[in-house]
């Protein structure tokens, strides 16, 4: 009779984590992490163990509530949840286990006794459902392994109440379950059918559980798979007096033969052999206690511990490194992760080109040794680099000849001596089977010796890094995309602004024309018109240009004095834009300033835009700092004796004390449709003038910060100035 429900039962919680063997967590991880792309090799593993198969089908049931068909064996389950999810469950298994036994030392002969019997009644539960003729083996087999699932469920939960309570687990775990099911009313076979309900698995296999201790006169009518689990469990004894009453349910529930039940149990003995020697199990012989068995159980154990510590400290270090931005900070993180988990200083990255088909050196302008590296280029195909061999074959490959045979080519012995060790490591980087580069580690043998333990961790390390590298240059490639796109369709608008605009521009002109003759010639007012007239001309020549942000247009260069230009500017926006915003300019002109030879529009409009930009960023008022100086580059004293020029520079400063400018937008600031004005902004303001610098022979940075504002630095070249 079925027990009746208890308290204990509802306080239960089934969905945590149940134990399971070393081995098997050990050997998933490795699958996960060398073939993140094979099923096959993943469903054999979890079709081993019962708590990762109930691990994967609680998932599958939250993420599809009501599935079409039968989930009723793991390959079908793991289409559905996907190998990340697998690696998951694996991870967070190791996890628990990893705690779990640095408390109960008692627990992996209790699982490996639990591993072998379930694993015999699943395989036994298949072949009698093949010479059944029942139409689903693989449910059978399911139904077979977590028939004692209820027991995991038990002692995960008996351990942890007892540790609450500061005492140690029980050794005999078959005489802690059989008492705490007779205090509780509650069976193993109930909490397990429990589980499986929750699954909703639209199978019998909850009931196969359920009745699998049952008595034979009460099976004799039940359902196909619940005789099948039944004589499958009768048949996994111990004992000759069990094994007799295991060949009389098999005969009477299925007019089994002694030699045909003999048969099945010797096929499905040889089953679980052979998944112990895969999954590197040792089971000891009925009764014995080997000691050499026990050294290599903690063994494992140990292992599955340095597994999850390396683990934690790569997800931590893989943290910072999925927060960076852009190509180059990632390396710049990548390294000294490397450095951080490994002890490893020399390391170079090779980027793969698909267009050269080549790996070409990344220079992060960190050392003379990075900026060297940008030299080469090396190609792949033809695979005589030890790196690119590394990539082809998608195996790490060191010089020391370790890992392979390898036949260094020229252009490795280069790349070793640039690293200045006795050798090198090269691990390659793919993401989804394509090319992303390679990272080369510079180290003597005896490094790479004490590195062959953390094998594991590095190409774990080097595919991460390759999968965030790859999604990376994805999105940069549909940020160009999108950015293109955008700048086609405003260069259309900015062709019809400018036919559209050119005539009210004329009229306003000839307004002023005629306004000009009404004024003396000496009058104040003739300066004004001048000003507004160039300004005019200056929008036109903006608007034709803005057709087209990739090509600049035609310059026409003069001699400008910077701090004129400023001045006009200031007295141009002063009324307009300052005064009534409260804003007070500051001027700090550097005297005796050489003149730029520069397009004056393209300045002016540089400078006008900086200045806008520094009033709207105050919006409750606040100062704006204006300061030019000159300097040359210095290197007259560093030049042969008969070279006597310096380089000559003058630099403009715009500085306000407004609120600055986000991090995530500094990131981005000069690049097009980047703002943080809201609505009615394009966020071309920047992109133009940072465009139109460049166009100069100049360069403009920006430094901002919320308690000190934004400034903007523009440094200008002048002509060479011939020392005496």
């Amino acid at each position: 009779m079925e027990a009746p429900p208890h308290e204990f039962l509802g306080s239960m919680d089934i969905s945590m984590h149940l134990p399971t063997l070393p081995n098997i967590l050990l050997k998933l991880i490795d699958v996960c992490n060398t073939e993140p792309d094979s099923i096959k090799e993943i469903s054999q593993i979890i079709n081993k163990d019962a708590a990762l198969s109930a691990r994967v089908l609680s998932i599958v049931n939250s993420v599809c509530s009501c599935p079409p068909n039968k989930v009723t064996n793991i390959d079908q389950a793991l289409l559905l949840v996907g190998t990340n999810s697998i690696k998951n469950i694996a991870i967070s298994a190791s996890v628990h286990h990893a705690f779990d036994q640095a408390k109960d030392k008692s627990i992996v002969p209790m699982l490996k006794q639990f591993w072998s019997h379930s694993l015999m009644c699943a395989a036994l539960a298949k072949l009698i459902a093949e010479k059944t003729s029942y139409p689903t083996p693989d449910e059978a087999f399911l139904s077979g392994l977590l028939h004692d699932v209820g027991k995991l469920v038990l002692w995960a939960n008996l351990s942890k109440e007892q540790h609450a309570k500061g005492l140690e687990p029980s050794i005999e775990y078959s005489d802690m379950l059989l008492a705490s099911e007779t205090e509780s009313g509650t069976s193993h076979y109930e909490v397990g059918a429990l589980m499986i309900n929750q699954w909703k698995l639209q199978s019998f296999m909850a009931d196969a559980v359920r009745y699998h201790h049952e008595p034979v006169d009460r099976i004799m009518d039940a359902l196909p798979l619940v005789r099948i689990v039944f004589v499958a469990n009768a048949l996994c004894t111990e004992s000759i007096q069990e094994t007799d009453a295991g060949l009389k349910a098999a005969e009477e529930v299925f007019g089994f033969a002694r030699s045909e039940v003999e048969g099945l149990l010797s096929l499905a003995t040889e089953e679980v052999k052979q998944a112990a020697e895969s999954l590197d199990i040792e089971l000891e012989l009925q009764g014995a206690m080997d000691g050499s068995v026990i050294e290599k159980d903690a063994e494992k154990q140990k292992e599955l511990v340095r597994a999850v510590r390396q683990i934690s400290l790569l997800q931590g270090t893989l943290q910072n490194v999925l927060q960076a931005h852009g190509e180059e900070s990632t390396l710049k993180l990548a390294i000294q992760g490397l450095q951080v988990l490994f002890d490893v200083h020399d390391v170079l990255f090779f980027m793969y080109d698909e267009e050269r088909d080549a790996l070409v050196g990344k220079d992060d302008t960190e050392s003379d040794q990075h900026v060297r590296v940008q030299e080469f280029v090396i190609p792949v195909r033809r695979r005589k680099s030890l790196l690119a061999k590394s990539l082809v074959q998608g195996t790490p490959l060191d010089s020391f000849g370790h890992l392979s045979e390898v036949d260094l080519s020229i252009i490795d012995d280069q790349l070793i001596h640039l690293l200045g060790k006795d050798g090198m490591l090269c691990l390659p980087m793919l993401a989804h089977r394509k090319f992303v580069g390679v990272i080369v580690l510079g180290m003597d043998e005896m490094k790479l010796s004490n590195l062959s333990e953390e094998a594991n961790l590095l190409a774990l390390f080097a595919q991460q890094l390759a999968l965030y590298l790859h999604a990376e240059n994805a999105r940069q490639t549909r940020d160009r995309s999108i950015q293109s796109e955008r700048l086609t369709a405003s260069s259309a608008l900015a062709r019809k602004v400018a036919h559209e605009v050119s005539n009210p521009l004329g009229i306003i002109k000839n307004y002023l024309k005629i306004l000009g003759l009404k004024l003396a010639q000496d009058s104040p007012g003739q300066e004004e018109i001048g000003i507004i007239n160039e300004e005019i001309d200056r929008v036109s020549t903006i608007i034709s240009e803005l057709s087209n942000f990739s090509e600049p247009g035609v310059q026409h260069k003069e001699m400008v004095d910077i701090n004129t230009l400023i001045s006009d500017l200031i007295k141009i926006t002063h009324e307009s834009l300052m005064l009534n915003s409260g804003i007070k300019a500051h001027l700090d002109l550097g005297p005796s300033l050489q003149s730029v030879v520069t397009d004056k529009n393209g300045l002016k409009q540089v400078l006008i835009n900086l200045i806008n930009n520094a009033v709207e960023a105050m919006p409750e008022g606040g100062n704006l700092y204006i300061n030019t100086r000159s300097f040359s580059d210095g290197l007259g004293d560093k030049l042969e004796k008969d070279a006597k020029a310096e380089q000559q520079y003058v630099e403009t400063t715009i500085r306000d004390d407004g609120s600055g400018i986000p991090d995530m937008i500094k990131l981005k600031l000069f690049e097009p449709f980047v703002t943080t004005k809201g609505e009615g902004h394009a966020g071309l303001g920047l992109s133009i003038a940072h465009s139109i610098i460049q166009e100069l022979n100049g360069t403009m940075t920006c430094e901002s910060d919320e308690t000190k504002g934004t400034t903007f630095k523009i440094v200008m070249p002048t002509g060479k100035k011939e020392r005496p």
